[in-house]
């Protein structure tokens, strides 16, 4: 398996030991470098390499070089690379696993740092394998007006909240609604449970689809769990609680096509 890789580092010294030492496997292919934070966001959108070797305490402060970056990528990539911090100091260990960060490397970076993490990725690749479809054919003779076409039966999605090697396993169906606290996301259970991930509110709504639904600059809600909307007062219900949402102007056609989605189901209006 090959990566393609970014280094972003203000340090030139260490760009040029972290190259050298990626040079020596043949996995590893090197798309370009960069050294500020602009420069580097700028790459990664256009090159979308699979791996970042990314410095988050610059010797030049005005690189703005941090961990900041990777919350930038998930308002522009549905699927961000994968992150190798690359630094001196123990000291921001930390806050780099509150950002799942693949791996958190010390410079200057040695053989086997790199050997280590090929590994890990070939492991993460191999193990990883989409949910098959599921068909139940009824039946074998040419399918007629009458008869019923095939049923395809879709595994329901499963989030995993992952802390600190804890895996928290929550059924999609299950969540009410989401509710973005700085760069974390609370996730509000039917059971009226509050589980944290520390993933930002722009991050879920690319990777949830219908019946997730984003109706605010803090808010991403379930559909099924909605039991009222109140254009008057832009605000939404949650069923059996009582939990108001607000609505923006923003996000008003989403509110709109939610009203319309309800009307067009098993649907009478008194």
């Amino acid at each position: 398996m090959n990566y393609s890789y970014i280094i972003i580092d203000d340090n030139q010294e260490s760009f040029l030991n972290t190259k050298a030492v990626a040079d020596g496997f043949s996995e590893l292919i090197f798309v370009a470098a960069a050294n500020n934070y602009n420069d580097g966001l700028n790459l990664i959108l256009e090159c979308k390499p699979d791996l970042i070797f990314l410095e988050i305490d610059p010797i030049n402060k005005e690189s703005n070089l941090s961990l900041a970056l990777i919350n930038e990528l998930y308002r522009f990539l549905n699927v961000v690379p994968k992150i190798i911090v690359t630094t001196t100091s123990k000291d921001l260990a930390f806050d780099a696993i509150q950002y799942e960060v693949t791996d958190y490397l010390l410079k200057p970076l040695v053989n086997i740092d790199l050997v280590k993490l090929i590994l890990k990725l070939n492991k993460s690749h191999a193990s990883f394998q989409p949910p098959k479809e599921q068909t139940i054919i009824l039946d074998e003779k040419p399918v007629s007006n009458t008869q019923q076409l095939p049923i395809v039966d879709e595994k329901p999605l499963i989030l995993c909240i992952k802390s600190y090697g804890d895996y928290r396993y929550i059924d999609a169906k299950d969540i009410c609604y989401l509710q973005a606290d700085n760069n974390s996301t609370d996730i509000h259970l039917n059971n009226g449970e509050m589980i944290t991930a520390f993933k930002t509110l722009k991050h879920f709504e690319g990777i949830l689809s219908f019946p997730f639904i984003r109706i605010h600059n803090s808010y991403i809600v379930n559909r099924n769990y909605i039991s009222r909307i109140h254009t008057g007062n832009t605000v939404c219900y949650i069923k059996n609680t009582t939990v108001k949402l607000p609505f923006s102007k923003s996000y008003k056609a989403n509110v709109d096509q939610i009203i319309s989605d309800f009307s067009n189901g098993n649907y009478l209006e008194i």
